[in-house]
């Protein structure tokens, strides 16, 4: 019994199509539905933990941002990604004074916080766990965001307000290390 040749052509153009769509299915998946997230850093500790790796939910124009969400922003003057957490949103007045978070003047709990972390870090009486800042008032299209592990996070308190445009991302789905597997949202 004779085979037959194998067809390069054929095979060859069979693999370009099958790369071409496996491409573009690529490029709509992180650009329409959700974006891969890193962790890098210890600004958002113990909530997110440097090295983490995951997928993020992208924001389009209809998406409702909400107080306490956790969103990958885009920080212009370097272009890179931050996760951090929405503590204002536009027209808020934040104030944060002695570790207590102010939202239009009233005392607002930090649930998201991990209580047992802030109280070792502050437990030598020395250091506040949030430093006094503020009052600021939001405009329009600004957003105030903050990490979790406050006394090492660069944020908003550093670098000013971000616009609704500079969030990219909203809610981090954590895939590894593979042990550490979870959902971070509005909560915890």
């Amino acid at each position: 019994m004779e085979g037959k040749g194998i067809n390069w052509k054929k095979e060859i153009w069979s693999f370009v199509k099958i790369l071409a769509i496996s491409a573009i299915i690529v490029f709509l998946f992180v650009n329409l539905i959700a974006k891969p997230v890193r962790v890098d850093g210890d600004s958002m500790y113990p909530t997110l933990k440097d090295g983490e790796y995951g997928f993020s939910s992208v924001v389009h124009d209809s998406t409702h941002l909400d107080r306490f969400d956790v969103v990958v922003a885009r920080y212009e003057p370097t272009n890179k990604l931050w996760v951090k957490r929405i503590i204002g949103l536009p027209g808020d007045k934040i104030e944060f004074k002695n570790d207590k978070l102010y939202i239009n003047d009233e005392e607002v709990a930090q649930p998201f916080l991990n209580e047992e972390y802030v109280n070792e870090a502050t437990s030598d009486h020395r250091y506040l766990f949030t430093n006094d800042y503020g009052p600021i008032k939001l405009k329009k299209d600004e957003y105030f965001l903050c990490g979790d592990n406050r006394p090492v996070s660069y944020d908003s308190r550093m670098v000013g307000p971000f616009k609704r445009k500079d969030i990219v991302c909203k809610n981090v789905l954590v895939l590894w290390p593979l042990n550490e597997m979870r959902v971070v949202t509005n909560g915890k």
